[in-house]
């Protein structure tokens, strides 16, 4: 009778965790930071059919990164518990806290279980308040801990680079036009400290705004308003080096 291969327990989360952690990295990163009107979500995505950023309820969002049919999965099962949870109590009682809590039960289970593979996502769930200190954002890791995010917050890919290149340059008081900027230059960063060029083809990008008349505040940024966003600032950067003032954008309600 041979003798069973023994791992301890701790050795053998490590090796999930480890796991988890190279099958996220592989994913091209998402960054979510705060703004003065709102939340805003970028994500490095070429894709239009496969979101990595999603509505979950009237101001609450999702952006994940890994596998795409785990943090799917996680999506519509935060959707039902949103429905569920609104038409049983009331919208008001449907809140980031708790569908963190529903998705770090659901992360923690999987992942102290020997039974199955732990799952190869990083999740963000953000609402947005009545003002910028109601904000709320949320990191749940492979493992199904918690963190409370505050301003801005990146995962997948080099998030590490990516988080200190975001703390060091984010403010208050961002318009969404600054914020955005700072993001795709914040994605547009290499592991070798070099810089690519991201063009709005390449980037999925969605805001939460708390000034958006109706119930549901999440809205995805497409087409020529991404496209207008993001030459403004350019626009604005060689108008500053000339010594003049750019002209005001209108604003557009583009869905």
């Amino acid at each position: 009778m041979t003798t069973p291969f023994y791992v301890s327990p701790q050795q053998a989360m490590a090796d999930r965790a480890e796991y988890a952690r190279k099958g996220i990295a592989r994913g091209r990163s998402v960054v979510v930071l705060q703004y003065a009107d709102g939340i805003l979500f970028v994500a490095e995505n070429p894709s239009r059919a496969l979101h990595k950023v999603s509505e979950i309820y009237d101001r609450i969002a999702f952006a994940a990164v890994g596998k795409y049919n785990e943090f799917e999965n996680l999506r519509i099962g935060g959707v039902r518990y949103a429905d569920l949870r609104g038409y049983t109590y009331d919208r008001d009682d449907v809140t980031a806290r708790g569908l963190a809590n529903v998705y770090a039960q659901t992360l923690g289970t999987i992942f102290s279980s020997a039974a199955e593979k732990p799952y190869e996502v990083e999740l963000i769930v953000a609402e947005v308040g009545d003002g910028p200190e109601d904000d709320q954002i949320y990191r749940l890791p492979h493992d199904g801990s918690i963190v409370d995010e505050h301003g801005s917050v990146a995962v997948g890919g080099n998030a590490d680079q990516i988080s200190s290149y975001l703390d060091q340059r984010h403010r208050e008081g961002l318009t969404l036009a600054e914020a955005l900027k700072l993001a795709v230059e914040s994605l547009a960063r290499d592991n070798n400290g070099g810089e690519r060029s991201l063009t709005a083809e390449q980037l999925e990008v969605a805001v939460l705004d708390r000034t958006r008349p109706q119930q549901r505040k999440f809205k995805r940024v497409l087409g020529r308003q991404l496209a207008r966003l993001l030459e403004s600032e350019g626009a604005a950067a060689d108008s500053a080096a000339e010594g003049e003032s750019p002209a005001e954008e209108s604003s557009d309600t583009e869905e």
